[in-house]
């Protein structure tokens, strides 16, 4: 059944072409924008990994990935289209020989099969992961932070951009500075909203937000949303949310975090039950102190594109499949899915 949502009195302000044309544009400006706020060089990046290597994201644990065999490799080494990228990079970190303080981003293009499909959800992901060096000593709050604002500061960039390029599109979207706040702190504000109507609430109040510690249990004994416990360490992570006027909601653009060290990973396994994945080759790494401790994230394309050209569905900048109900519903309401 499909979840499309059509916002009242919706209409694209950019035809099919102009569309692709801002489409380029924007993803030109803010890879670069990116790379120079976090000194990163682009490298090239995996579409699939072997599944016993530890390397693919497992998301919250219960997305199946997609899997096949090559009867050019061993036939029982089971192969898996990628989820995201985030333990592949640091690997990726170690082998390049990358220095602190300076590290790689790269495209990701991914197929999630288990993804709910909607107005903000695709089966395709595309988005920039990006992986940095850090020192012990950056493993820290402020550091994050600090991150974050790099971040921020390449998407007030491109908001400005988009002013000066699309006046038809009106005026900017994101305030000058970023409010951050952890999941806890937001629990205790509004103690009787579910997770996602709190991050709808202070999206909405805030317009850009940072929300920070997601994974672990909060006071009420549920979690905020779901984190693989082997990647981020949920003490020094957080998303980065704005609020989307056209869907009246908040808007996911990027999940990021500063990675688990050896004692993080054990914590979080242990909490997750999934202590067993100790013996895999990533993991050892991180357990053995071989791979460097590093910070990174995600940011998406498409929802990057999606907010700066305000449109309704991610499926009007990207070329994904849909079921026949979602393309019906869009048609019947001139939202044009490329």
């Amino acid at each position: 059944m499909s979840k499309v949502f059509i916002p009242e009195n919706y209409h694209s302000q950019l035809n099919l072409i102009e569309t692709e044309v801002a489409i380029k544009m924007i993803k030109d400006y803010f890879e670069r924008r990116l790379s120079e706020e976090l000194r990163l060089t682009r490298v090239s990046a995996p579409l699939f990994l072997l599944k016993n290597t530890g390397l693919n994201d497992d998301l919250n644990g219960t997305e199946r990935p997609v899997a096949f065999n090559s009867y050019e490799l061993n036939n029982d080494d089971e192969i898996e289209i990628i989820h995201s990228l985030a333990k592949w990079k640091r690997d990726a970190l170690y082998r390049y020989g990358f220095e602190a303080h300076t590290g790689l981003y790269t495209d990701m293009n991914a197929i999630r099969r288990d993804e709910t499909i909607d107005n903000l959800h695709s089966m395709y992901v595309d988005q920039w992961d990006w992986e940095l060096v850090i020192k012990p000593e950056d493993r820290t709050v402020d550091f994050f932070k600090q991150t974050v604002k790099k971040i921020y500061k390449a998407l007030l960039d491109l908001d400005f951009l988009m002013i000066r390029h699309y006046p038809k599109l009106d005026k900017g979207l994101l305030p000058e500075k970023i409010f951050f706040i952890t999941t806890q702190e937001l629990e205790d504000v509004y103690p009787d909203l579910t997770p996602k109507e709190r991050e709808r609430a202070i999206t909405k109040a805030k317009k850009a937000v940072c929300l920070m510690k997601i994974g672990d249990t909060l006071k009420s004994g549920i979690k905020h949303d779901g984190r693989a416990p082997d990647y981020d360490d949920w003490t020094l992570n957080g998303d980065i949310l704005v609020y989307h006027p056209i869907l009246d909601d908040a808007f996911e653009l990027s999940s990021m975090g500063v990675r688990v060290d050896a004692k993080a990973l054990k914590e979080q396994l242990k909490k997750a039950h999934a202590e067993e994945r100790t013996e895999l080759p990533y993991h050892q790494n991180v357990l053995n102190n071989v791979y460097p401790l590093s910070i990174g994230g995600g940011i998406g394309q498409s929802r990057l594109c999606m907010f700066f050209l305000k449109k309704a569905h991610i499926g009007e900048v990207q070329a994904s499949l849909w079921d026949e109900d979602t393309m019906r519903i869009c048609e019947e309401n001139d939202i044009h899915l490329l």
